[in-house]
């Protein structure tokens, strides 16, 4: 069944939020899109599509675009904050795509953002609404926007991230937790950093209190980096802010060459507080339902953010496709139950890899070390099986969640 009846309200235009509307639309539904924002953007710079989200995009019609500005890294590969050595180097390039069908791409966001954009009708994204209120009749679902305007649909979506205005209507008030983390973050030309040799993977330096990763995106043009620190605090207003690269150079005092290279050909950095949420027991009410940041923001520790956020939009897509516009509350129900328990599996490992990746030297780092080298960590090709062989748009004919 197609959902040709169904008429969908997506509050939010980021990656989540159009992924899932391109996924509706071609399922048939009449699906609009509202952003609060009058100019669409992205916070951030890298971007891991790990190839159970690069799946979801290349059946939307993006496998040139992805091509076209992505990378294909060689391998993770995860080293010592010091002397450089290596902990673990997990393949990616072919040999996901052998293992798991779809390729892995390390992009900016803005890539991906407007690759997405692109391919969605220009009439179904209204930029400068802001979400203020929704009423659910239990059969159709109204809501009202800032700028007088009043909307009547069969099922409403938040896809408005982690400060989510529907989260808050919908299930009250509740802050996003600091994490105990800032980040330093930026981009590099590639050029600048030619001196350095730096091999086509994604490299997680890890160290105490502190981790820094960084890998090229924009056909290699770009390095992208991100150095994430332990701080018990964050006072300022803003959730992002404008960094000194002297700070991040002092914070890396002691860290092998390569790591301080990099930081050293910087000419501007931001620094970003790290915030999640606790898993939530239910995403759905009525016919009002949540997707990505705005109902499992997570930690950037398993880089995978924006893939669940993708995975959100093409599981919602299916169980609306098997639906009238009677049955959504169902529907919804069932695009909770599928999507809930995974999404929260990878927020509390996002959340753990925290602490495994900043421990201090001494007897706990080395068992981690020694763990990681027989292969069963998070991202070896064995125990991510589970994580990137998942089909969103097929979700029961996936690898089980062992």
């Amino acid at each position: 069944m197609e959902c040709k009846s169904l008429s969908v309200a997506i509050i939010g235009g980021g990656i989540g939020g159009i992924t899932a509307a391109l996924s509706l639309l071609r399922a048939g539904a009449d699906v609009h899109v509202y952003e609060r924002a009058k100019i669409l953007g992205e916070v951030g710079a890298g971007i891991q599509v790990s190839p159970n989200a690069s799946c979801v995009l290349h059946r939307l019609g993006l496998a040139e675009a992805l091509a076209g500005m992505g990378v294909k890294p060689l391998a993770f590969h995860q080293r010592r904050w010091d002397d450089g050595r290596t902990l673990l180097r997990t393949p990616l390039a072919q040999a996901m795509e052998a293992a798991f069908g779809f390729p892995h791409y390390q992009m900016h966001r803005a890539d991906v953002l407007n690759a997405l954009v692109r391919a969605l009708p220009a009439e179904r994204l209204h930029l400068g609404h802001r979400f203020t209120a929704l009423v659910d009749h239990g059969d159709h679902v109204e809501a009202t926007f800032e700028n007088g305007m009043h909307l009547s649909v069969d099922a409403l979506v938040g896809a408005d991230g982690i400060h989510s205005a529907v989260r808050h209507v919908v299930f009250g008030p509740e802050k996003p937790h600091f994490t105990g983390c800032v980040a330093y973050r930026g981009l590099v030309p590639a050029d600048r950093l030619s001196h350095l040799d730096l091999e086509v993977t994604c490299q997680v330096w890890m160290g105490p209190g502190k981790h820094f990763v960084h890998y090229f995106v924009q056909n290699r043009r770009l390095v992208n980096f991100v150095a994430a620190i332990e701080q018990e605090t964050w006072t300022r207003e803003s959730w992002t802010d404008r960094g000194e690269v002297a700070d991040a150079l002092a914070a890396h005092d002691g860290w092998h060459s390569q790591v301080r290279g990099i930081l050293a050909a910087v000419d501007e950095t931001f620094t970003w507080a790290l915030f999640d949420r606790r898993p939530m027991a239910h995403w759905s009410v009525g016919t009002v339902t949540l997707l990505g940041d705005a109902c499992h923001a997570m930690l950037p520790f398993m880089a995978q953010g924006a893939a669940q956020a993708i995975e959100d939009g093409a599981t919602l897509a299916m169980c609306l496709s098997q639906t009238a516009a009677p049955d959504v509350p169902e529907a919804l129900r069932r695009y909770e139950a599928l999507r809930l328990p995974r999404a929260s599996r990878v927020q509390g490992l996002s959340e753990g890899n925290k602490t495994r990746f900043h421990l201090p030297d001494g007897p706990a780092q080395q068992a981690r070390d020694a763990e990681m080298a027989r292969g069963t960590t998070d991202w070896s090709l064995k125990a991510v099986a589970w994580l990137y062989g998942h089909d969103a748009g097929r979700p029961e004919s996936s690898p089980t969640n062992n």
